[in-house]
């Protein structure tokens, strides 16, 4: 799972992308500060309990653990991730995020970092493009102070740099491709299509979406092969639709002067979400807790000064920090990790899968309780999920049991949210 952060520079990308994985980066007021892309991992706190509050249930109802058994600082989780953690059955699941440099208008006729920009999404699964509400910046990110682009201004020209990106790589060729799809129909386009953008993640069924929306809006368009600037403008624009699917995090909105309703009915209009966040606010409240000053879980809305802060806090930084935590809790969405949370689980349709390899205990071969929390798509079978694990376990898959019943599934079986899956297999 493949995150991309975009935007035009200086709209507070990398303090997003510092907040969310805690990795330090260069953050400064200037364009282009990232040159090269920030890879990195964050934790997503999954959407519902994770597994281990139904198997500890299981253990307390057979006295295998005792009911006023807390685990010491986990309260109550007794999972044993291989990655992330889990507390109070809160299960954390790694997402990668990729933070590119800056992206200008022209940037697919070479302008700023160009069509390498470009490249860098490739392979991402939905991109968050960072916008700044607080009018502080032009199009081109130069700070102004006021008076700055409009983040709808902002938000189109992003999916303009893309349509042109996209066409580029499409119309490579086209007429070699239109004069073959005279004789061999449109399969000639199609192969055409996948040849150009296999690369940056594209598949069958995306060239299947966009021919379809070709036909759709161009109706009178009937042979792919006189298709002209209009049809491969529409062809790339829907190509891109399916390939990356956009949010927007509204940022510096505790400074906010630009108004969002036009950008985020925009925004929902075309299957994306949008939330009000402060990237600089979500990054004080995460570097507190990696000092150990407060208790704060990304997402929530309030947090919890600890002993090591109530010796070390000052008056001033305490109000400073829950003037902060307030301005926060003060916007729907959860901020950056709802916002995150809101395009991986609603966006994407990814759910969580548990595999193990004793359907009884629900443990591996070394006994780790609930190791792997594998993010899946929504309508994925138990030998997709075997392949999710590894190829080898894949291709020889045999047969699964459903862990929670006990019951045998086979292959096609599709999974729901939560499952808990012993795979076996030839291999």
């Amino acid at each position: 799972m493949r995150i991309g952060l975009v935007g035009k520079p200086n709209v507070g990308k990398s303090t997003a992308f510092s907040a969310l994985t805690e990795t330090p980066v260069e953050i400064a007021n200037y364009p282009f500060t990232t040159i090269e892309p920030n890879v990195g991992v964050t934790w997503l706190p999954l959407p519902s309990a994770c597994a281990c509050q139904s198997l500890r249930k299981r253990k307390q109802e057979s006295g295998r653990i005792s009911t006023n058994s807390d685990d010491g600082k986990r309260d109550g989780s007794i999972c044993t991730p291989k990655s992330g953690s889990c507390r109070g059955h809160r299960r954390l699941v790694p997402v990668t995020l990729v933070d590119v440099a800056g992206l200008v208008p022209g940037a697919h006729e070479g302008r700023g970092r160009g069509n390498q920009f470009l490249s860098d999404l490739s392979r991402c699964d939905a991109l968050i493009q960072v916008v700044d509400v607080s009018g502080s910046t032009d199009i081109e990110g130069n700070p102004v102070g006021s008076g700055g682009a409009d983040p709808i201004v902002e938000h189109n020209f992003l999916l303009s740099e893309l349509d042109s990106w996209l066409l580029g790589i499409i119309s490579n060729g086209w007429d070699r491709a239109s004069r073959k799809a005279q004789a061999e129909g449109d399969r000639a386009i199609s192969e055409h299509l996948l040849g150009r953008i296999t690369g940056i993640g594209a598949t069958e069924w995306h060239v299947s979406s966009g021919l379809s929306e070709v036909k759709r809006k161009h109706p009178s368009s009937t042979d792919s092969f006189s298709w002209g600037d209009a049809e491969l403008s529409t062809l790339a624009s829907a190509i891109r639709k399916a390939l990356f699917p956009i949010s927007v995090a509204a940022n510096k909105a505790d400074n906010r002067i630009l108004s969002g309703p036009e950008l985020e009915s925009e925004v929902e209009s075309q299957g994306g979400k949008m939330a009000y966040t402060s990237a600089e606010a979500e990054l004080a409240l995460r570097r507190a807790t990696a000092s150990g000053l407060i208790s704060y879980h990304p997402g929530d809305s309030s947090f919890e000064v600890t002993a090591v802060g109530e010796e070390q806090l000052s008056t001033t930084q305490r109000i400073a920090l829950e003037s902060i935590s307030d301005t926060i809790s003060s916007w729907e969405g959860g901020g950056l990790v709802g916002l995150l949370g809101q395009v991986v689980f609603g966006q994407l349709s990814r759910i969580v899968a548990y595999p193990v390899q004793d359907e009884t205990h629900w443990v591996d071969g070394e006994g780790n309780a609930l190791p792997d929390a594998i993010l899946v798509p929504r309508g994925s079978t138990a030998k997709g999920l075997a392949y999710s694990v590894h190829s080898d376990l894949g291709d020889g898959f045999v047969r699964a049991i459903d862990a929670r019943t006990g019951r045998v599934i086979g292959a096609e079986h599709e999974l729901i949210d939560g499952d808990v899956v012993s795979i076996q297999s030839k291999n």
